[in-house]
């Protein structure tokens, strides 16, 4: 049985390159494995090439793009690569480069995740035709309740609303009605008390910047001597009674004084409006 013979340094000339050492390289850019051609990763072209040699290792000549091989007529046409002839010194021994490529190994595969993710798939959307708003109050719940009672009825459904029988959709708007109609009144109680006490809270501010404006000039925030700021600390006190405060404050309420009286004049200019 024949077999395949090493390749020999038939010259002692190289590309005049410093020898590229294995202890400098990257353990997976060069094969050492006992009983395989030995190859290294050109640096120059960065394809893998044969190396030629038992103790004294060179890189064979090749051209710079990738053929079978160095002797076809297509090669020979071809440019020489500046990586052929290039010297590799082993300046450690085997044994430790495959210690090297095993541990290189260990790293890349636990930075390799072992287990795939995958991202669940989204729910389709409701379609719009079916989408409807929340009911709040007793009345728009009513309101709803019957609609699915008209609509429920006529279908041809075996579990519909027939009579006393309720379906789930029927049974879930009829406790909700219940719910709204029950809490409707501490609803109401809860709006007026917070309606109270915001209407607290805007005469308070209002009265409080009142003060400010009428306050005497020593009792302002100490200066510190920027224009924006003398600016800012300056309020006079309108000589014209019913004028325009010159305080403009970062707390300044943006709200009416008199919540309700703004709401009869807005309503009275949409009914002007709606004349017109």
């Amino acid at each position: 049985m024949s077999r395949t013979r090493p390749g020999r340094v038939r010259t002692k000339r190289d590309n005049g390159r410093p020898p590229l050492l294995l202890s400098k390289l990257k353990p997976q850019t060069i094969n050492l494995r006992e009983g395989e051609t030995r190859t290294i990763v050109c640096p120059d072209c960065e394809r893998w090439r044969r190396l030629m040699g038992e103790t004294r290792l060179k890189i064979r000549e090749h051209c710079d793009r990738e053929c079978t091989a160095s002797g076809d007529a297509a090669c020979a046409k071809h440019p020489r690569c500046p990586g052929s002839d290039q010297a590799v010194r082993l300046d450690i021994s085997t044994e430790q480069w495959g210690e090297a490529m095993l541990a290189a190994d260990s790293t890349a595969t636990g930075r390799r995740s072992a287990r795939q993710h995958y991202k669940p798939i989204p729910a389709p959307a409701e379609p719009v035709m079916r989408m409807s708003p929340v009911p709040t109050t007793p009345d728009e719940a009513l309101a709803v309740y019957r609609s699915h009672l008209r609509t429920c009825r006529s279908s041809t459904l075996a579990a519909r609303c027939v009579g006393s029988h309720r379906c789930s959709e029927g049974a879930r708007l009829a406790a909700l009605y219940a719910e709204l109609e029950q809490t409707q009144p501490a609803r109401r109680r809860e709006a007026r008390v917070e309606d109270a006490r915001a209407r607290r809270r805007a005469a308070r501010t209002w009265t409080q910047h009142t003060e400010r404006t009428r306050a005497p000039k020593k009792s302002l925030a100490k200066r510190s001597g920027t224009a924006v700021e003398e600016v800012n600390n300056t309020c006079r006190t309108s000589p014209a009674p019913g004028g325009v405060s010159g305080f403009r404050g970062p707390q300044i309420p943006l709200g009416p004084q008199n919540q309700q009286a703004h709401d009869q004049r807005q309503a009275a200019l949409g009914r002007q409006y709606a004349r017109v």
